[in-house]
């Protein structure tokens, strides 16, 4: 075949270093939409982004020539330049070292995007620690406590 043809959802989850509560009602549309357009750059179509105070969730369509690693490399690197020129209060804002990233069909997408919407209801009951240990569990990824959280 001489063309390549992907579609590849990923549902990708981190939050703020030491789940810090810092995505404020201050800065939270613009640094979605800044995390939007530095994955459009790297030609990731983003679904839906969404989140609480101290989580993200983003659901994009994975480029065929990016890897996970390098989306989320670009996202957190630039969002964390980005957030810390908007005041005093973001001057020591870091991501956490580690992500999440699940695959999922285009069957699953709205699934997907209003579970991500839901994300302020979701939490009023469910901790972010736990809601990552089930999406661990959901999608069969063994993994060690030790090193899950930073």
């Amino acid at each position: 075949m001489p063309q390549s043809l992907a579609k590849v959802h990923v549902h990708i989850v981190f939050s703020t270093k030491n789940r810090q509560n810092l995505i404020n009602a201050e800065v939270e549309k613009a640094l979605y939409d800044y995390m939007a357009s530095i994955c459009k750059e790297l030609k990731c179509y983003v679904s839906k982004i969404n989140g609480t105070e101290n989580h993200v969730h983003i659901a994009c369509c994975l480029s065929r020539t990016v890897t996970i690693a390098t989306l989320l490399e670009e996202v957190k690197r630039s969002s964390s330049k980005w957030i810390k020129t908007k005041g005093r209060a973001y001057k020591n804002f870091t991501w956490q070292i580690g992500y999440g990233a699940f695959s999922f069909g285009e069957s699953q997408l709205q699934d997907v995007v209003r579970f991500i919407n839901d994300q302020k209801e979701y939490h009023k009951k469910v901790t972010f620690e736990d809601e990552f240990r089930g999406l661990l569990k959901k999608y069969n990824i063994e993994y060690d406590e030790r090193y899950v959280w930073d």
